[in-house]
């Protein structure tokens, strides 16, 4: 399964700061806001990743993460010359994805909970179909809304419908089988002259293979997307982090805990970085690796994370828990 993240756009809403800077690499309180949803696709088990970004932003974020190998990973780049909607990605990448099933998000979400290692891993491992995940919201008229039915399946999708049928938002995290670049290659612009997301889902729907992921109580599902959202996400993890002493989205720990890195490796990329605290982080963790397992099945745990444990990264970007 392939990997994308589409960091496209012209990100009007974050004017002035935008028309200099890359919106994903603005700080989301300790590390650029990219780090959120590459440590999502991570954490499903993806190692084969594209960027989908602009011709302005995409040689910046490359020198921020390269090809990946530092990570375990293997980061590819495509230029989106012009901002066509959502959807455009998989025509952007379709060379890229060469057939195989693959997973989207959006450069600005971020996801916080536990247990996210199951949910994502539950939707890699569907044969066929589409998965997208549903997050209830208290004002369903401004989202996308998928109404859900007792098998888990979809049974429609409203953009910013006047009479919701559901509180179920869909958020920006989708993954797709084969055909998903066939069916983008079909879509025509919409009004608004973009490919939109929704007519992909709706296809699958149209088959009776959408399936939603509910992200029930417990979660957190915040958007970038302007300066008070931008603010509110900072203020988030810059709690979370305090009050429960590890990181959020830290992408080498990640990388170690999955087996993508080893400890030495993992020690090297802290070095990097030592003068802040993010790298003491990383280096902190690299001692104590040494005397404690990596076990990459500690993600789905449901024990309160340590410090340094390895559900930390389960809570690093979203949740499972029970719905009461």
């Amino acid at each position: 399964m392939k990997g994308i993240i589409l960091a496209g756009g012209s990100n009007t809403r974050l004017y002035p700061t935008t028309q200099a800077v890359s919106k994903q690499l603005l700080p989301v309180y300790d590390k650029p806001m990219i780090y959120y949803p590459l440590s999502v696709l991570m954490l499903a088990g993806l190692r084969d990743i594209l960027i989908i970004s602009t011709p302005r932003d995409t040689p910046h974020i490359r020198g921020l993460l390269s090809d990946g190998e530092q990570l375990g990973l293997r980061i590819s780049y495509r230029v989106q010359d012009a901002p066509r909607g959502i959807a455009d990605a998989f025509r952007v990448g379709r060379d890229y994805i060469a057939g195989e099933h693959c997973a989207l998000i959006l450069g600005d979400n971020i996801l916080y909970g536990h247990n996210i290692y199951e949910l994502l891993n539950r939707a890699a491992i569907r044969a066929e179909g589409a998965t997208v995940f549903g997050y209830e919201v208290h004002d369903p008229e401004r989202f996308g809304i998928v109404e859900i039915g007792p098998d888990g399946r979809a049974l429609c999708i409203e953009e910013k419908p006047k009479k919701p049928k559901s509180h179920w938002a869909v958020i920006g995290l989708y993954f797709y089988d084969s055909q998903v670049c066939d069916f983008a290659d079909s879509l025509k612009p919409s009004d608004r002259g973009e490919l939109e997301i929704t007519d992909i889902n709706n296809l699958y729907l149209a088959h009776g293979n959408l399936f939603v992921e509910r992200l029930y109580r417990g979660f957190a599902w915040l958007d970038c997307g302007n300066a008070e959202a931008l603010q509110e996400a900072s203020l988030f993890v810059q709690v979370l982090q305090k009050r429960q002493r590890y990181r959020l989205a830290c992408i080498e720990e990640i990388a170690y805990r999955m087996g993508y890195i080893d400890a030495v490796q993992l020690r090297k990329l802290g070095s990097q970085i030592c003068k802040s605290e993010y790298g003491r982080y990383i280096l902190e963790l690299a001692e104590e690796t040494t005397h404690e397992p990596r076990t990459p099945a500690g993600l789905a745990a449901h024990s309160e994370p340590s410090r340094r444990s390895p559900v930390s990264l389960d809570t690093a970007t979203s949740a499972a828990p029970s719905r009461d």
